[in-house]
């Protein structure tokens, strides 16, 4: 069974929305050993329709020379969305229906992980429905106070194990975490929320 592995950026107020516009400054050479790892132990991208057309805008003007860059331009891309009918960066598959069984099935398929850049709404359905394997957070030491927070809207009780932590000198701790079920954890939700498709 393949991985499904996230990494985000997150404020100490727990906002995830345009860490462009204020986790980046938090990058350094720790941080990009750290993405550059769990690129190597993948071969698949999986993104949110908004994410998708993002960085369909930035990433196919990057050189090889930028972290990532080859990474997410020549990887095979599953895009969550029930409205795009265009995808203009290819290879580009998209998901819509049934997306709980068609991602469980995309996971059952041979190969390595399948890395979820970003798509933070993305992220909370996957967790709540227990696609997700590996949660990675660059918890950033700043408070943002507007914006799409990663536990917005959830309800249900989820339990997360810490697998592995660092302190970065620039004061970002690094987390990552594995889901772990619970009984007190609510059914799937087997609906994506049409109002935030693809973020």
């Amino acid at each position: 069974m393949r991985t499904i592995a996230a990494g985000l950026f997150i404020s100490l107020d727990g906002v995830v929305e345009s860490p462009g516009q204020w986790g980046f400054q938090f990058m350094n050479d720790e941080m990009s050993q750290g993405i550059a790892a769990g690129i190597l132990q993948a071969d698949t991208v999986l993104l949110g329709r908004r994410t998708y057309l993002e960085f369909a805008q930035l990433w196919p003007g990057q050189g090889s020379d930028v972290l990532m860059a080859d990474f997410l331009n020549h990887s095979p891309k599953y895009v969550v969305s029930s409205t795009l009918d265009t995808f203009s960066w290819q290879p580009a598959v998209q998901i819509k229906g049934d997306i709980v069984t068609q991602l469980t099935l995309l996971k059952q398929q041979p190969g390595k992980n399948i890395q979820v850049p970003g798509s933070p709404t993305l992220v909370r359905f996957l967790l709540l429905n227990r696609l997700l394997d590996v949660l990675s957070l660059n918890i950033c030491p700043i408070v943002v106070g507007a914006g799409m927070r990663l536990f917005d809207e959830t309800t249900s009780m989820l339990n997360l194990k810490l697998v592995h932590s660092s302190i970065m000198s620039t004061g970002v701790i690094g987390a990552t975490y594995v889901p772990l079920g619970s009984g007190t954890q609510s059914a799937p939700v087997q609906s994506f929320p049409q109002a935030a498709v693809g973020k």
